[in-house]
């Protein structure tokens, strides 16, 4: 019999706090569920662990990776494995409290536009211990399309929403994680101009936030493309830049009428204006310089060159 809700679980050497992560998971209230982990070709002790569940839970299925294919292409492995008619990403550093899924099944339930119900987080340290609060403010009632992506991008800052409840059938009708810089923040625009996102008042999403997670090992625009994308380190790559390119694409890829269309272009254009316009610059100058030196250093090699013979 197929679960109503798929839960997946990607994960890369994720061994110190994975088996808390699952067990929060098997301890969820609501039981109709499946969990599939995607093990990203972990070299620790990731994989001995996920077969252990597996072996012990019937709702486990664990699938593992021969090469690491990044972030984003084991997030969008963990979901096309899903069976579910509702699905929910989960990080092998969180925690969930034991009424998540139940609360959020039922706030999709009762609300048959709504594409996301995510519950209210707190940040948890390395120890478990809680830290704080952390106010999301993406709660999403709008009707149109635009009026939901303006306020995304005024209060994300953390893709919190994103491991909350999603229908299945919304995030098939989006292009999934893409393989560069922010690709989750793009991705919640993305889900966000298909619908309205609800907010479950009770904190029932404890992120732990710590050294390795993927934001503080990798703390660069460059290195953040990377981890979505290993390709990224070996070529030129312009994060923000390529960050509102696909930003322009979402846009494009939902279908609405051509005055929100219009509306939503415009949202877009002011998110530039007043966050990444001023990095998008210093890109392009960078760019530019290295390739007035690169044609410089040709120039000179040329005249030596002419000088010789």
């Amino acid at each position: 019999m197929t679960p109503r809700v798929t839960v997946g679980l990607p994960v890369y050497n994720g061994e110190r706090f994975l088996g808390e992560a699952i067990e929060s998971i098997l301890a969820q209230e609501f039981s109709d569920f499946e969990l599939i982990i995607s093990d990203n070709a972990s070299d620790d002790g990731t994989a001995t662990i996920c077969e252990r569940y597996a072996r012990r839970d019937r709702r486990v299925r664990f699938s593992r990776l021969e090469s690491n294919r990044g972030g984003a292409g084991n997030y969008n492995r963990v979901f096309s494995l899903a069976t579910g008619a509702y699905f929910k990403w989960a990080a092998h550093d969180d925690v969930l409290a034991p009424a998540h899924l139940k609360l959020c099944v039922a706030a999709l339930d009762c609300d048959t536009a709504a594409v996301i119900a995510y519950p209210r987080t707190i940040l948890i340290g390395e120890d478990g211990r809680e830290l704080r609060e952390y106010a999301d403010n993406m709660d999403l009632p709008f009707p149109r399309p635009s009026q939901r992506l303006r306020r995304v991008m005024r209060c994300l800052h953390e893709p919190n929403a994103l491991f909350g409840l999603i229908r299945a059938d919304a995030l098939r009708r989006t292009r999934l994680m893409g393989r560069h810089f922010r690709s989750d923040y793009v991705l919640v625009e993305e889900l966000a101009l298909l619908g309205r996102f609800r907010e479950v008042p009770e904190p029932l999403f404890y992120r732990r936030m710590h050294p390795a997670m993927c934001c503080r090992a990798n703390p660069t625009p460059r290195q953040q493309a990377a981890w979505f994308d290993p390709l990224n380190r070996n070529c030129r790559v312009l994060p923000w830049c390529r960050f509102t390119l696909e930003q322009l694409k979402a846009v494009r890829h939902v279908p609405m009428s051509r005055v929100e269309k219009a509306r939503c272009y415009m949202a877009v254009a002011e998110d530039v204006l007043r966050r990444s316009g001023k990095r998008m610059a210093r890109e392009l100058l960078c760019t530019a310089a290295r390739l007035d030196a690169r044609e410089a250093g040709l120039e000179t090699e040329q005249a030596l060159e002419t000088g010789h013979r």
